[in-house]
Formats: structure tokens, sequence, C-alpha cells
């Protein structure tokens, strides 16, 4: 059973109608309410680019709250909600100040506008990033919300504001006895103007902030009434499938059964589209099973071509390329001389660790909704973690303006970094262009093969370590080079000269203190398209960084527990985060030890910072016919500030089982510019019978706000692999472990 342990220092109403939407337009996500009070006239769906130069994001409150006649909320959420529980914490942030229970909250994805771009004038749900990014903006906020209900109730029963209070969903005159519910005064409070300045609650009256609030997406996903955007369904839509060609780059060249497949029962057309082609038909079984029938003949890329699939390129031979590959790299991160230190280091430890492509294999199939309407405006129902940066990438697309495009954001199945950019990984633009071809709404899902043929990978990367110990086995030099590229730099540009920080992240910024480090890069491109994955670069390289910190602990004889507390001493966030883990799991042994049901075990422990929080893991493991079997995995997390302890444990529990999966089983393999996996009887998932127990200790420190959807992740990995060093005589280098059998050591 999953156990959660909080160390501090001091039912919902979800829309569940689905997703059928008239020609006659689409005017609101809460279809058929009458909305009173703050609300932005003319409807729900703005695009409100032209207010954009005069907008400071998260201050215009009709943008974000609507209250209705029963006082419930309506509030546009700036960020997707995914499984991750953003919604909820929103309705508990926002809710807090504005003082109504956030049960009564109805939560959806804000439209793109300027007022929604709350990181920097951007936005992204993604790198853990949302409610840190958002927490003080959406609690002022409410609290401005609030004070224009307490103005327009002084004016109601005409009484000084001093003399008001509130209660859940309701204004209180305690002088008179008389009240008002927030429900009444919507109307009148949405004609005031926004408060200059609010006071908020102090954190020792929070109601809901910092508590285990129900999740507000609770019963509508346990009673299937979730909508995904694979759930919409619009008026005269037809349905579409696509086959892509088999290596990124080819184009499509003859069809020779393109008549046999036309005259299909249901087929309505046979259309051509950049590397790939499709069939549209009454329904997505008759499009599928006819294009996956369509005899096509691919042209090979022409030269130049970016990112086309090499036909020779393997996995293996990337490999050994970037192993190959000799050099110092350019400099990320520098501290004292490392090489000076290394060369009058009484001991040198050398090791290169490895890391395969990852694909995301989220079981959410990608999908997408277009339908062009009639005033030339195209609708867009997308699974997306940025309306803005798709709405101006469709406009692209479609030949239009970016206010013509209309998007709608439904719940994710999941996040994982998939839902980015990613033009030749996404059917959004293959919908855009069949619907404005069939002059029809279509709806186009790709199948099982199409995904894995089509995802975005996390990089394959390689790093060489190099540590020098004084003569009583202490670190005194740290050197590491990562070879590889980084998803950031694919995708937001990269310059010659600067490191890529995601090929870095999980090997730089550690605090251990170590008075010699240097961290560095040599960019070697990736052939094929690379993206985010859960925890980004820190998912491969805390695994690398933290099992070689084992290896050298090793090699000076020390406990790498002991030597971890011994480097944090002058960092009591850190030290404290790992004696906690410790405790949690009943204090630290490494092992090996006999289990109460007879099994050799040993535990591995590791630490990391992502995302602005901070995690300390063990993990215990055994061994079963040279196979890992992790039975136990403790987290202690410092995410500075808690909104929902609950969501976190979920949210924990959640990484860890990624964590697991990838550090056993998951690989993606290349042979001649081909994956060879095409559905999950290929590509291995953890299952649940080889899920560990999980235990999670939350550290509410009061640092900074950190992250929690991906933090707990990146500390699953190399606390298995060190756990495993105990035990087997060949010390896991490479992921996934699961292509190694471990000889068990003796004694």
């Amino acid at each position: 059973m999953n156990q959660i342990h909080i160390d501090t220092p001091a039912n919902t109403a979800v829309d569940d109608k689905p997703f059928k939407i008239s020609r006659r337009g689409f005017l609101g996500t809460v279809a058929g309410a009458l909305v009173l009070g703050v609300t932005v006239p003319g409807a729900i769906r703005p695009v409100m680019a032209q207010a954009a130069a005069t907008v400071t994001p998260g201050t215009r409150v009709p943008a974000f709250i609507e209250i209705r006649p029963d006082s419930t909320v309506f509030f546009r959420s700036a960020f997707i909600e995914g499984g991750q529980g953003i919604f909820t914490a929103m309705a508990q942030i926002v809710g807090e100040e504005l003082d109504v229970d956030p049960a009564n909250f109805v939560v959806e994805a804000a439209p793109p506008g300027p007022d929604y771009g709350l990181i920097g004038g951007f936005r992204f749900t993604g790198g853990s990033f949302s409610v840190r990014s958002s927490y003080d903006i959406m609690r002022k906020l409410g609290a401005s919300a609030r004070g224009m209900l307490l103005q327009a109730a002084a004016e109601r029963l005409s009484v000084p504001v001093a003399e008001l209070s509130t209660e859940p969903g309701r204004v209180v005159h305690a002088a008179s006895g008389r009240s008002l519910a927030y429900g009444e005064i919507a109307e009148a409070a949405a004609g005031l103007p926004v408060p200059e300045t609010v006071t908020l609650r102090d954190s020792k009256d929070f109601r809901w902030i910092g508590k285990p609030v129900e999740r507000l997406d609770v019963r509508a996903k346990a009673t299937g009434k979730a909508q995904y955007a694979i759930d919409t369904k619009v008026d005269g839509m037809l349905f579409a499938a696509v086959q892509h060609s088999p290596r990124l780059g080819q184009e499509p060249g003859t069809m020779t059964n393109e008549a046999e497949i036309k005259a299909r029962t249901g087929v309505h057309s046979v259309h051509t589209l950049p590397g790939a082609v499709a069939v549209v038909a009454d329904s997505w079984w008759r499009a599928r099973m006819a294009v996956e029938a369509l005899q096509v003949s691919w042209n090979e890329a022409a030269s130049g071509t970016a990112h086309a699939m090499p036909s020779d390129f393997s996995s293996t031979g990337h490999m050994e390329k970037l192993k190959a590959t000799t050099g110092d790299g350019v400099t990320f991160e520098e501290e004292g001389d490392a090489a000076a230190a290394l060369s009058a280091a009484a001991k040198v430890v050398e090791a290169t660790y490895d890391a395969p492509h990852l694909a995301h294999g989220q079981l959410e199939p990608p999908s997408a909704v277009a339908r062009w309407n009639e005033d030339g405006t195209l609708e867009l129902w997308i699974p997306n973690q940025a309306p803005e940066m798709f709405q101006g990438d469709a406009a692209k697309v479609a030949g239009i303006a970016p206010e013509k495009v209309i998007i709608h954001s439904p719940m994710l199945g999941g996040f994982f970094g998939r839902h980015f950019l990613y033009q030749s990984a996404n059917p959004y633009p293959q919908a855009i262009l069949l619907a404005k071809a069939v002059g029809r709404p279509i709806k186009l899902v790709w199948s099982r093969e199409e995904e894995f043929l089509r995802d975005t990978l996390r990089p394959m990367a390689a790093v060489r370590f190099r540590a020098g110990l004084d003569q009583d086995g202490n670190p005194t030099a740290f050197s590491a080079v990562a070879v590889g590229e980084g998803a950031t730099g694919r995708w937001y540009g990269r310059q010659p000269d600067k490191v890529d920080s995601s090929a870095v992240e999980g090997i730089a910024g550690k605090v251990y203190a170590i008075p010699n480090k240097r961290i560095a890069q040599i960019h070697v491109d990736d052939p094929a398209i690379i993206g985010f994955w859960r925890s980004v670069g820190h998912s491969m390289n805390d695994f690398f960084s933290e099992t070689f910190f084992d290896e050298m602990a090793d090699a000076g004889a020390k406990d790498p527990y002991e030597l971890r507390l011994a480097l944090l001493k002058n960092s009591p966030r850190h030290h404290t985060l790992l004696q906690s883990v410790a405790e949690l799991s009943g204090g630290w042994r490494r092992g090996p030890f006999a289990a109460e049901d007879g099994t050799r075990r040993a535990r591995g422990v590791a630490m990391a910072s992502p995302f602005g929080s901070e995690v300390a893991t063990i993990a215990e493991v055994s061994l079963s016919d040279g196979q890992v079997v992790v039975h136990d995995v403790w987290v202690a997390i410092d995410p500075g500030t808690v909104v929902n302890p609950r969501v976190i444990e979920h949210q924990v529990n959640s990484a860890v089982a990624l964590g697991v999966s990838s550090a056993l089983l998951e690989e993606v393999v290349y042979v001649d510019g081909l994956p060879q996996a095409r559905n999950y009887d290929g590509y291995q998932i953890l299952t649940p019978d080889r899920m560990p127990r999980v235990h999670v200790r939350i550290i509410e420190s009061g640092a900074p706000i950190g992250g929690i959807g991906e933090p707990g992740l990146p500390g699953v990995p190399p606390a298995i692999a060190n756990a495993v060093a105990v035990l087997a005589t060949e010390r896991p280098r490479s992921l996934p472990l699961s292509k190694t059998t471990f000889e068990e050591k003796q004694g």
C-alpha cells in the first residue's frame, strides 16, 4: 500500500456534456448556462489579440472568472489539464482568496489570448512550471474578484466595505445579520474596476491551499464521462486515417490500388499529404482498414531535406558514434580547476554511461478535429500544451491570420512532452488540409502503429566521466562531457558555441561540495526526431551522474549515502532531505541483506534537483534469473510550498512508475532507418505486477515553490542501478537494465 507523509514548518461540478458541437457555432464551453457577473462580453471563445498591447497577463478578472447565478465559479485556466491536477490546483489557489470552495469550481482551458501569457508573456503547460509560475498571480486574481464582490455588496446593502466579510460563496454583514450570495451580486460586481491593491490571506488561515482537496476530475474519469480530444464530435464530420512513409522524409509516389480503395463501402476519398497518404470515410475503422490496404510506393527524400531519416541509421551505430566522439566539448559549468586536480589526484575513476532513445508510448492516441466555418475561421479541437503556439502554426498551415484560428484544448490523456509543437509528429496539420480538401469537418486519429512510427523520441546520449580522489578517498575533482543533442536546442534553436542546457541538466547544478568541477557538452546531431520527455534531460542525466557518484564512492571505499551526507553538510535543505528519505525507509542500509521472503536484496540512493524541487530517492531491489526486481521505492520531495499533498503523492507515484519502466524496460531500436517496435508488443513498458510499493514524504521547507509533475522521476533509475551494483558482479552503466543478464555476487 502506498504511503504518504507530510512534514511542514508551520465533489465537483465537472461539465460532462459530450463534445458534440453544432454547425451553428461554438458559443461557450459551458453550453446553455446563463452567465451573469464577471464575464467577457460576447462569449467565451474570443481571441483577445487586439488587447495584447495593453494586457498585463493574469490581471483582468473577466478573462478568467465567471460567477453563475447559483454562485458556482467557471474558471478559465491558462494551463491545460493532463492528469497532473492543475485544474484542481487553480481552483484551490483562486478559491482560497475568492473564498469559494474548490468543489464549486468548473474549470476549463482558456482560449488563446494575451491574458494567459503568465510565463513572461508566454503560455506553456510543461516543465512542472504551471503552479510555480502563477501561484502569486492567481492568488491576487482571486483576491481582486473578492474585492469587487465586497464593493458590490456594500452598495447593495448601503454599508461600508469595512463592515463586510465573506464566507464561502457569500458576503456577510455580521452587524445586521444580512448576507448575499455571490451569484446575487456578480452582475453588479462585473461593472466595477479591478482593485489596484489587495490583501492576501495569511498562510496560517488557509482552508484549501496545502490541503488534500479531492481532484475536480475524479468523478468524470471514474464514470467514463471525462472528455478528451478523441471524444470530440461535430455535426457533419467525416473520419480520416493515415499511412506515413516508412522513413521520415520520404514522399508518396504512386498508389497502385487507389481505384479499388475508393470503391470500398463508406470510403469518401483518398488523399496524398506531406509524407503520408490518407483515406476519408464515414467511420474511422473503415478509414483505417482502407488506408492500411493502400499500396504506396515511396520516393526518397530530396538531397538536403531537413531531418530526413537516413536509410542506414541504426541505434547501435549511433551509440557507437557517440561513444567514439572525443574532445573536451564546450564548457557549461566550471568551478576551480578540474584538469589540474585530476592530474594531482591520488586516484582517478573513469566511466562512460549511456541511455537509448525512448518513445512517449502514451495511451491517448494522437487526434485532431478540424472544421472550416462559413465565416472563414478554422476551428480545431486538439491535444496541446501551448494554445497560442498551435494557433500560430495552424494559421501558417491553413494560410490564414492567427486570429481566424479557434483553438479548443480538451483535457489531455497525459503530457510527458508529447503534445508540444512537433509538426511531423502531430496530426493537426493533416486534419486542416483534409478538412479543406473535402469541405467537411474531419476527425483524424492516428493508429497505434502510426503513433510509434512518428513519435518524437527522448534523445540518445552518452556521458564520459572522470573523478579525482585524494589519499583518503574523498573526491577532489569531477569532470563530465555529455555527447549528443538536446531537445531544447532542436526546437528553440542552437548556438554552436553554447551548450544546450537540456543536454546537461541533472549533471550540472549538483550541490555536492566537490571543489573542482567541469561540465561540458559535445553536440552530435541525432538523426531521429527528438523531443521533450518527462523530466527532459534529468530523466537520463541524473542516472548518469548519480550512478557514477556511487562508482566514485566505491573507488574511495566510502559508503555512498554517508559520502553524500558529508558533501551536503553545507546545504541544510539537501542534507535534511537525504536524512528524511533514509528515515522514511526505516534507516539506511545498503546491503546485501536477506528479506523476510528469503530474497537477497540491496538498496541504492540518489539525489536530484529538477524543476525547482529537491528529491531524494531510495530503491530496494533483488535479482531473479539475472533480471532486476524492484520491491520498494521511497521518495522524499521538497517542493518548497505545497498546494495539494494528495496531488503530489499521485504525481510521485506516476513518476516512479515511469522511472522504473524506463530504467528496466524501455528502448526504441532503429535498424535500417526504421523503428523496430510499432506497438506495445515490441515496446515494453512496466506492467502492474512489476510496480513496486511507493512511499512518499513531503518536506515543506518554505523555499520558493517548485514543480511537481516531473521531479519524482529522475532519482528512480540511479537508485535502482546503485542497488543493482551491490548485488551484481557487473556495475550497470547502460539502460535499460533488461538488456543485461546480471550475475549475482557470491557470499
